[in-house]
Protein backbone atom coordinates (compact mmCIF):
# COMPACT_ATOMS: atom_id res chain seq x y z
CA UNK A 1 0.00 0.00 0.00
CA UNK A 2 1.20 3.52 -0.70
CA UNK A 3 2.39 5.47 2.32
CA UNK A 4 0.71 8.92 2.21
CA UNK A 5 3.72 10.52 3.94
CA UNK A 6 6.02 9.51 1.09
CA UNK A 7 3.63 10.98 -1.47
CA UNK A 8 3.44 14.21 0.53
CA UNK A 9 7.25 14.40 0.79
CA UNK A 10 7.62 13.75 -2.94
CA UNK A 11 5.04 16.44 -3.65
CA UNK A 12 6.70 19.01 -1.38
CA UNK A 13 10.06 18.39 -3.05
CA UNK A 14 8.44 18.97 -6.44
CA UNK A 15 6.85 22.22 -5.24
CA UNK A 16 10.15 23.50 -3.80
CA UNK A 17 12.06 22.66 -6.99
CA UNK A 18 9.36 24.35 -9.05
CA UNK A 19 9.62 27.49 -6.90
CA UNK A 20 13.41 27.58 -7.18
CA UNK A 21 13.22 27.27 -10.98
CA UNK A 22 10.93 30.32 -11.16
CA UNK A 23 12.83 32.49 -8.68
CA UNK A 24 16.15 32.09 -10.55
CA UNK A 25 15.16 31.81 -14.24
CA UNK A 26 18.67 32.70 -15.44
CA UNK A 27 20.12 29.49 -14.04
CA UNK A 28 23.14 28.22 -15.89
CA UNK A 29 22.97 24.87 -17.59
CA UNK A 30 25.15 23.38 -14.83
CA UNK A 31 22.67 24.44 -12.15
CA UNK A 32 19.77 23.13 -14.23
CA UNK A 33 21.60 19.80 -14.48
CA UNK A 34 22.00 19.75 -10.69
CA UNK A 35 18.34 20.60 -10.04
CA UNK A 36 17.15 17.96 -12.48
CA UNK A 37 19.53 15.33 -11.07
CA UNK A 38 18.46 16.08 -7.50
CA UNK A 39 14.76 15.89 -8.37
CA UNK A 40 15.22 12.66 -10.35
CA UNK A 41 17.23 11.14 -7.47
CA UNK A 42 14.70 12.07 -4.76
CA UNK A 43 11.80 11.02 -6.97
CA UNK A 44 13.58 7.73 -7.78
CA UNK A 45 14.43 6.89 -4.17
CA UNK A 46 10.87 7.71 -3.09
CA UNK A 47 9.39 5.51 -5.82
CA UNK A 48 11.73 2.62 -4.98
CA UNK A 49 10.57 2.88 -1.35
CA UNK A 50 6.93 3.00 -2.48
CA UNK A 51 7.49 0.09 -4.88
CA UNK A 52 9.06 -2.08 -2.20
CA UNK A 53 6.48 -1.33 0.49
CA UNK A 54 3.52 -3.62 0.66
CA UNK A 55 0.65 -4.54 2.89
CA UNK A 56 -0.85 -7.88 3.70
CA UNK A 57 -3.41 -7.49 0.90
CA UNK A 58 -1.20 -6.16 -1.84
CA UNK A 59 2.04 -7.21 -3.49
CA UNK A 60 4.91 -4.88 -4.30
CA UNK A 61 4.26 -2.31 -7.01
CA UNK A 62 6.60 -3.13 -9.91
CA UNK A 63 5.69 0.00 -11.95
CA UNK A 64 6.75 2.25 -9.06
CA UNK A 65 9.87 0.17 -8.47
CA UNK A 66 10.90 0.34 -12.15
CA UNK A 67 10.10 4.05 -12.27
CA UNK A 68 12.24 4.62 -9.19
CA UNK A 69 15.19 2.63 -10.53
CA UNK A 70 15.04 4.56 -13.82
CA UNK A 71 14.88 7.87 -11.95
CA UNK A 72 17.94 6.97 -9.87
CA UNK A 73 19.83 5.80 -12.98
CA UNK A 74 19.03 9.06 -14.80
CA UNK A 75 20.15 11.08 -11.75
CA UNK A 76 23.46 9.17 -11.49
CA UNK A 77 24.17 9.60 -15.22
CA UNK A 78 23.40 13.31 -14.93
CA UNK A 79 25.80 13.72 -11.98
CA UNK A 80 28.53 11.72 -13.78
CA UNK A 81 28.44 13.85 -16.96
CA UNK A 82 27.65 17.44 -15.88
CA UNK A 83 29.06 18.85 -19.13
CA UNK A 84 26.27 17.26 -21.14
CA UNK A 85 25.03 19.37 -24.03
CA UNK A 86 21.77 21.25 -23.72
CA UNK A 87 20.13 19.24 -26.47
CA UNK A 88 20.99 15.90 -24.87
CA UNK A 89 19.84 17.18 -21.47
CA UNK A 90 16.55 18.33 -22.95
CA UNK A 91 16.00 14.91 -24.58
CA UNK A 92 16.94 13.18 -21.31
CA UNK A 93 14.45 15.27 -19.33
CA UNK A 94 11.72 14.64 -21.90
CA UNK A 95 12.29 10.88 -21.99
CA UNK A 96 12.39 10.66 -18.20
CA UNK A 97 9.12 12.60 -17.93
CA UNK A 98 7.34 10.37 -20.46
CA UNK A 99 8.53 7.14 -18.80
CA UNK A 100 7.64 8.48 -15.34
CA UNK A 101 4.19 9.46 -16.58
CA UNK A 102 3.51 6.08 -18.16
CA UNK A 103 4.43 4.26 -14.94
CA UNK A 104 2.31 6.62 -12.82
CA UNK A 105 -0.70 5.94 -15.06
CA UNK A 106 -0.03 2.18 -14.80
CA UNK A 107 0.21 2.47 -11.00
CA UNK A 108 -3.08 4.41 -10.88
CA UNK A 109 -4.82 1.74 -12.93
CA UNK A 110 -3.47 -0.99 -10.66
CA UNK A 111 -4.58 0.91 -7.54
CA UNK A 112 -8.10 1.70 -8.77
CA UNK A 113 -9.56 -1.01 -6.53
CA UNK A 114 -7.59 0.18 -3.50
CA UNK A 115 -7.97 3.96 -3.78
CA UNK A 116 -11.08 5.98 -4.44
CA UNK A 117 -9.15 8.90 -5.92
CA UNK A 118 -6.52 7.15 -7.96
CA UNK A 119 -7.24 9.64 -10.73
CA UNK A 120 -4.89 12.06 -8.94
CA UNK A 121 -1.97 9.71 -9.54
CA UNK A 122 -3.12 9.21 -13.13
CA UNK A 123 -3.35 13.00 -13.55
CA UNK A 124 0.22 13.35 -12.29
CA UNK A 125 1.27 10.77 -14.88
CA UNK A 126 -0.60 12.53 -17.67
CA UNK A 127 1.10 15.82 -16.70
CA UNK A 128 4.46 14.05 -16.90
CA UNK A 129 3.70 12.67 -20.35
CA UNK A 130 2.47 16.05 -21.62
CA UNK A 131 5.58 17.77 -20.24
CA UNK A 132 7.85 15.25 -21.97
CA UNK A 133 6.03 15.61 -25.30
CA UNK A 134 6.26 19.42 -25.11
CA UNK A 135 9.98 19.28 -24.37
CA UNK A 136 10.55 16.92 -27.32
CA UNK A 137 8.51 19.22 -29.58
CA UNK A 138 10.40 22.42 -28.66
CA UNK A 139 14.03 21.44 -27.89
CA UNK A 140 15.46 24.86 -28.80
CA UNK A 141 13.47 26.66 -26.11
CA UNK A 142 16.69 27.30 -24.20
CA UNK A 143 17.86 26.64 -20.66
CA UNK A 144 15.66 29.33 -19.10
CA UNK A 145 12.55 28.06 -20.86
CA UNK A 146 13.31 24.48 -19.87
CA UNK A 147 13.89 25.63 -16.28
CA UNK A 148 10.43 27.22 -16.25
CA UNK A 149 8.79 24.20 -17.88
CA UNK A 150 10.53 21.85 -15.44
CA UNK A 151 9.53 24.15 -12.57
CA UNK A 152 5.89 24.21 -13.71
CA UNK A 153 5.81 20.45 -14.09
CA UNK A 154 7.50 19.81 -10.74
CA UNK A 155 5.22 22.24 -8.89
CA UNK A 156 2.00 20.98 -10.55
CA UNK A 157 2.85 17.31 -10.04
CA UNK A 158 3.96 18.14 -6.48
CA UNK A 159 0.66 19.85 -5.65
CA UNK A 160 -1.30 16.90 -7.04
CA UNK A 161 0.78 14.39 -5.06
CA UNK A 162 0.40 16.40 -1.82
CA UNK A 163 -3.38 16.49 -2.36
CA UNK A 164 -3.40 12.73 -3.00
CA UNK A 165 -1.30 12.05 0.12
CA UNK A 166 -3.49 14.27 2.32
CA UNK A 167 -6.67 12.63 1.00
CA UNK A 168 -5.23 9.17 1.57
CA UNK A 169 -4.37 10.16 5.13
CA UNK A 170 -7.89 11.49 5.73
CA UNK A 171 -9.35 8.24 4.47
CA UNK A 172 -6.94 6.38 6.75
CA UNK A 173 -5.59 4.44 3.75
CA UNK A 174 -2.28 3.57 5.38
CA UNK A 175 -0.13 0.45 5.18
Amino acid sequence: MLDPSLLIIRGIVGIVIGFVAFVWPGLTLAVLVGIFALYALIDGVTNVALGLSRSRRQSRSWPLLVQGILGIAIAVMTFMWPGITALVLIALIAAWAVVTGVFEVIAAIRLRHVLTREWLLALSGILSILFGVLVFAFPAAGAVGIAWILGSYAAAAGIILVILGVRMRRLAVVP
